[in-house]
């Protein structure tokens, strides 16, 4: 493998790998779908808010890497998706900013519209958020619609090399079942992540109880869509590529035979499903157990990460286009140049030290549990 190839692959595990990041820190979002849900009282909601609201950095500046790792290593994909997708992804954006200003602007002296009237802008990023973000994923399997024509970069006035096919600009997605599906899937699984992180976060004995009950029916859903989505997914047919001509077809059980063909990452798969099901399960069966979040939190990770991998990974179309089979975006077709992968791989070299100073300060934040008091007392509290 060349080194033009090998940076391909490594940017695209680096993308899968904050996609990933991502799914897990939607827990945010998840748990402020519940706010209603499992907060009975004034002082339970707020609980529930400060926990969250600890968090939701996280989840918007790995959403912002994601989208500019992708616009940096593979710039044709972001001119096509996030240019040619807009409502889909304004959508998403909105949603997040909306969170933001709902977090710092409810407790504000002179808030006209009320704290629950914020609250409810929280839910709703909870629901939009992760239904569009796993709906936008899922075309990474069912394809979109979408042309790309390189002979417009020589069009001075207008030199726009992909277009949408249809006047929905990304909403089309979800008119798709299995594209639905996935984002619900998606939504029930953040549920599942910020109820378990309640049970890690939160000192409030019926706030908790409430948590655990919750994980029964939101997990009966997770996974029946989830299951549906895998199976379709890997019994349907593909979008290969072949390596010698950059030729696009459709190859039977494509991503079924992306599994068979790199063991490694089904053995990826596999745990991450089996760490999913042993932090729900063992939270369920085990009234005192509170490390529920990172069982699962850690599989869904490797389970979502392989699965971008075998989006990628094996001469596959990892952005596929429904409407012309030969503008479906690869690795080869899409990438920056060799100058540019390397060096952002240079850059990347710091990343395993941003990762441990989120880890520190995780920790600052959660080195107890919030309780009644502390949002009575706390100098700081939303």
């Amino acid at each position: 493998m060349d080194t033009y190839i090998f940076l391909q692959h490594y940017w695209w595990f680096v993308i899968s790998l904050l996609g990933a990041l991502l799914v897990f820190l939607l827990f945010v979002q998840g748990g402020n779908s519940l706010i209603f849900c499992l907060g009975k009282t004034e002082e339970q909601r707020k609980m529930m808010v400060n926990s969250t609201g600890r968090k939701w950095e996280f989840t918007f500046t790995t959403l912002v890497t994601f989208g500019g790792a992708f616009f940096a290593s593979f710039p044709l994909f972001y001119s096509t998706s996030f240019g040619g997708a807009y409502w889909l992804w304004m959508i998403i954006l909105f949603s997040f900013v909306l969170q933001a200003v709902s977090y710092e602007f409810q407790s504000k002296i002179g808030n006209l519209l009320g704290k629950n009237t914020y609250r409810s802008f929280l839910v709703l990023n909870g629901v939009v958020g992760p239904v569009l973000l796993g709906g936008a994923v899922a075309t990474f399997f069912t394809g979109s619609e979408f042309y790309i024509n390189k002979e417009n970069m020589m069009d001075g006035a207008m030199p726009v090399i992909s277009q949408w096919a249809n006047e929905w600009h990304g909403l089309d997605a979800l008119t798709n079942l299995w594209n639905v599906a996935l984002g619900l899937a998606v939504f029930f699984l953040s549920r599942i992540l910020g109820a378990l992180y309640f049970i890690n976060n939160i000192d409030d004995e019926d706030l908790v109880k409430r948590s655990r009950r919750s994980l029964i029916a939101n997990s009966g859903l997770f996974l029946v869509l989830f299951l549906a989505f895998v199976i379709r997914t890997l019994l349907a047919d593909g979008y290969a590529v072949r390596p010698e001509t950059g030729e696009i077809y459709m190859e039977p059980y494509k991503y079924f035979n992306n599994f068979i063909e790199m063991p490694w990452i089904l053995v990826v798969f596999l745990v991450g499903v089996v760490g999913v099901l042993w932090g729900i399960g063992k939270t369920l069966l085990k009234p005192k157990f509170d490390k529920g979040i990172w069982f699962t939190g850690g599989g869904t990770v490797l389970a979502v990460l392989a699965l971008f991998l075998i989006a990628g990974y094996n001469n596959t179309a990892y952005y596929p286009s429904s409407y012309d089979l030969q503008s479906s975006l690869t690795l080869s077709n899409s990438c920056s140049s060799l100058f540019t992968l390397r060096t952002m791989a240079y850059v990347s070299i710091l990343v395993p030290f941003v990762l441990a100073y989120i880890f520190y300060a995780w920790r600052s934040i959660d080195v107890r549990k919030i309780n009644a008091s502390e949002m009575r007392e706390g100098d700081h509290s939303y």
